[in-house]
């Protein structure tokens, strides 16, 4: 895109004919319109007027006049018709000052704007006579201008992108050409003009992406290595939503992505201060979420820690640079001082080839490879050969893989003959192999072993001389600790309880351990909190991973809680159901040890708009089968009949394989011999997912927990909270609820709760009307209707309807619904219409229920909408 100031012409006669064509243009613009030209084309002799615009054939896109600041100031661009935040502007330099501006197709069959006096405020500068020239704009967002007798494409927005990137477009250069596409930022968030920074694509070595604050170099990718820019291997985790290449081509070195099917709107926008982010719609709330943005840290300040300097963010220390190995800084005061662009210089000089004084190679490993702009690049050299050529070359400093696609190291050559800047600690770094002095090289050897000998040599020592102490001490206090934990656990464990827990076999970890796996209970290791304490990620002396909940002090229900996950968990085993590892009693603390899960729980992606794209229908599909199987062992296969009472898609944990586990048995009861249903007056749980026979008169049984899993399963087809019933359903709620045997405070708090619902996004009585109504699939979550299995999708639509049936005697047995999973030609009943409340004194006095209601010690966890 070239623009242009407002062309004052030579000569009189050009003014003059400027403004001949424009006014005729304006009286050709009714003729135009009247003649059915397509809304996404401005053919050549038709105009678009300051009110008029062109959109895209779905309707994603709008080309027109707008005003992001002043309404005075008028520019011409292309935005999101959803957001109206401009993709591509114009005359971002040369605003028009009224709405008189008219964007027309000259001889040349090139764009002009033109004001109300006639003169240039843009052109798209397109040279050679066309008269059948249109332009149009595309879906992509892309304005084209072709010639329609031959369709060559006479000139293209994508070609001269502003401050925005979005899919489809480049980022990069012509080798041939030297033609660039860059993004340049806006000087304000309300004025287009050029602002000061830049984002380009560096070709002199590897492909790299920069950004340019004036002539100061601000911040860098990293080369590419074949799968992402090598300081940003996050990009591999967002492969789900954009599709991320470097295209290397005689005429094109250049970055593009590409959304994948089905993902929401994306563009990467460079701001006014230099940030470069990716923005991703969200089209329930109408707006853009930040994805991830750079500089993340104070690591990708650009040579933050100059020539031969390592910068790790991750360290303890508020230094965040330090020197490479045989490296020291050049100003150890400025260094004090936390100066440290003035970068390192080397302990002893490199002796290239000087008999046996010969030079090594050090690998620094897991890094953002440094600046290639003075790197020699050789894509089919092996390793191997990038190693030999290195070392043959005095000047050499630093070799490194250029790919890593094919594994063993990777395969390419980069070599640098110059200071290597810029180089970080990152997740998933290179290698790089650095050029050191022999004796630099030993040295380092001798420090490291020095390191390892003098503690080992010392433990030695130490072991030899009270080993056998140590080995009578650890038998006889192990046994003891054993003894002492255990009384301890069983003086929780309820002595009536089932499952025999006197013989309870679970590890027992001391509080230390524990406090030294979560860093002392840091806040950064913090995973959640709940009612009954918090959860930390911590790692034990075996090297694993692990999930410890810490019961918060003096909480009843973190004691109850305690007790039932210990012999719950501890003697129910199931692939669907999380595993306790260990637990601890320390004085008043009572801690439980978990099999650490990575993807945490299923309501964090199946609510999420910018996540629930992760899981796709046969990922959904075996998540609902996997809880299913899980609470038929609960209920069925295990040795006794084990109620949930508080499953939720918050409590159900994710693993590395997206596999589902039910957990939190906090709130479980165990029935014992032919016991088929129990009544409680402490109702505890979360509204919505809770049965109604349970939430009004304290009833539960296994056809509470399969009312759960009929919510939960619609949840995951539909990607929608459960909501709460609207009033609007049971014009008589209000007076059953004055009928109930409780105070007027409760009856308060039950109409709020329920008013509450309101706000939700859909209520189980929706669900069964479309339904009804043959409209089911209208129900499902546009993420997943690509992918989807239209009869697996509607098979679990019509078993989670007759999950959530009012009457418990119409719900199926879990085993019933693992069968109707696995066999989708069975033959299905129709659900009846949840009802929820409305029939449940009318139902009681038929089947001669007690419907007095003890709900004054109700605890409920009201559902949060999102």
């Amino acid at each position: 895109m070239q623009e242009k100031s407002p062309v004052m012409g030579a000569a009189a006669a050009n003014i003059f004919h400027l403004r001949v064509i424009f006014f005729s243009l304006v009286l050709l613009s009714l003729a135009t319109s009247a003649a059915g030209v397509a809304p996404d084309t401005l053919s050549n002799g038709s105009n678009i007027t300051d009110g008029n615009t062109l959109v895209s054939a779905d309707g994603s896109f709008t080309l027109g006049f707008f005003s992001p600041g002043l309404p005075s100031r008028r520019y011409l661009g292309i935005w999101f018709s959803e957001s109206t935040d401009a993709v591509w502007v114009a005359n971002r330099d040369s605003p028009l000052n009224d709405t008189t501006g008219v964007l027309v197709i000259n001889g040349t069959g090139g764009l002009l704007l033109v004001d109300g006096s006639g003169q240039a405020a843009w052109s798209s500068n397109t040279t050679g006579p066309s008269s059948s020239a249109a332009a149009q704009l595309l879906e992509s967002g892309n304005l084209v201008v072709r010639d329609q007798s031959t369709g060559a494409v006479l000139w293209q927005s994508f070609d001269h992108p502003s401050n925005t990137l979005i899919a489809g477009m480049r980022l990069g250069k012509n080798p041939q050409t030297g033609a660039e596409w860059s993004l340049t930022s806006w000087r304000a968030p309300d004025d287009p003009a050029t602002g000061d920074c830049r984002r380009v694509m560096d070709t002199k070595g590897l492909p790299d992406c920069v950004s340019w604050r004036g002539t100061a170099k601000k911040y860098r990718t990293g080369p590419w290595n074949g799968l992402w820019f090598s300081g940003v291997p996050e990009m591999a985790s967002y492969s789900s939503m954009f599709a991320n290449q470097v295209v290397v081509k005689p005429d094109e070195i250049a970055y593009v992505f590409n959304a994948t099917a089905g993902a929401p709107f994306s563009r990467l926008v460079l701001s006014e201060v230099g940030v470069l982010q990716r923005l991703v719609w969200d089209p329930s709330s109408k707006v853009w979420n930040t994805f991830v943005q750079a500089p993340r840290d104070v690591c990708d300040d650009y040579a933050k820690c100059g020539a031969f300097g390592l910068c790790n963010v991750n360290t303890a220390s508020t230094l965040f640079c330090s020197c490479m190995a045989g490296f020291s800084p050049v100003s150890p005061s400025q260094w004090s001082m936390r100066e440290t662009s003035g970068g390192c210089r080397r302990n002893a000089p490199l002796e290239c080839g000087n008999g046996s004084t010969t030079d090594g190679f050090m690998a620094v490993r897991g890094v953002k490879l440094p600046d290639t702009d003075n790197a020699t690049v050789d894509m089919g050299a092996t390793l191997e050969e990038c190693r030999a050529r290195c070392f043959a070359n005095c000047s050499c400093v630093a070799y490194a893989a250029a790919d890593i696609r094919g594994g063993a190291g990777g395969s390419g050559c980069v070599m640098w003959t110059a200071d290597i800047v810029d180089v970080r600690y990152v997740d998933k770094g290179q290698d790089l192999y650095l050029r050191l002095a022999k004796s630099e090289l030993v040295s380092s050897k001798r420090k490291t072993v020095i390191k390892i000998l003098l503690p080992v040599t010392a433990c030695l020592l130490l072991l030899m001389m009270n080993i056998f102490l140590a080995w009578l001490c650890k038998c006889i206090g192990k046994r003891r600790k054993k003894i002492i934990q255990k009384k301890g656990l069983l003086g929780y464990v309820d002595a009536s309880n089932k499952l025999g827990d006197e013989n309870l076999d679970l590890p027992f970890v001391s509080f230390g351990d524990i406090a030294a796996a979560t860093n002392n209970f840091s806040d950064d290791n913090m995973l959640g909190q709940g009612g009954f304490g918090k959860v930390y990620k911590g790692m034990l002396d075996d090297d694993k991973q692990v999930a410890i909940k810490r019961l918060s002090k003096g909480s009843g229900q973190g004691v109850e809680e305690f007790r039932n996950e210990v012999v719950l968990i501890a003697k129910l085993q199931h692939r669907n159901l999380v595993r306790l590892l260990g637990c601890c009693i320390h004085g008043d603390e009572k801690l439980l040890i978990y099999e650490y899960l990575p993807n945490k729980s299923l309501d964090a992606f199946i609510f999420d708009p910018a996540s629930k794209y992760v899981l796709d229908w046969p990922t959904r599909f075996k998540i609902i089968k996997g809880v299913a199987r899980g609470l038929l062992y609960l209920h069925q296969d295990s040795r006794l009949t084990i109620i949930h009472r508080d499953l939720k898609s918050s409590n159900i944990l994710l693993d590395v394989d997206m596999s589902p586990k039910i957990s939190d048995f906090g709130m479980a009861r165990i029935f014992g011999g032919n016991q088929q249903e129990a009544n409680t007056n402490r109702v505890v749980g979360t509204y919505g997912y809770m049965s109604p026979e349970y939430a009004m008169d304290g009833a539960f049984s296994v056809k509470s927990d399969t009312y759960s899993f009929g919510v939960i399963l619609l949840e995951i087809v539909s990607g929608l909270k459960i909501s709460l019933p609207q009033l609007t359903d049971f014009p008589n709620l209000l007076a059953y609820v004055s009928t109930m045997e409780c105070s007027i405070s409760i009856q308060f708090k039950l109409i709020l709760l329920i008013l509450h619902g309101l706000d939700y996004t859909f209520t189980l009585v929706q669900a069964w009307s479309l339904w009804k109504d043959d409209k089911a699939m209208d129900l499902v979550d546009e993420s997943i209707v690509e992918n989807g299995s239209p009869t697996e999708v509607l098979l679990c639509i019509h078993i989670g309807l007759l999950c959530v049936q009012d009457n418990p005697s119409n719900r199926p047995l879990m085993s019933s619904v693992v069968f109707m999973l696995e066999n989708e030609t069975t033959a299905l009943s129709a659900p009846i219409q949840p009802l929820y409340f409305a029939h449940r004194t009318s139902e009681a006095k038929q089947t001669g229920e007690n419907t007095s209601s003890s709900i004054n010690d109700m605890s409920l966890t009201v559902l949060e909408g999102r």
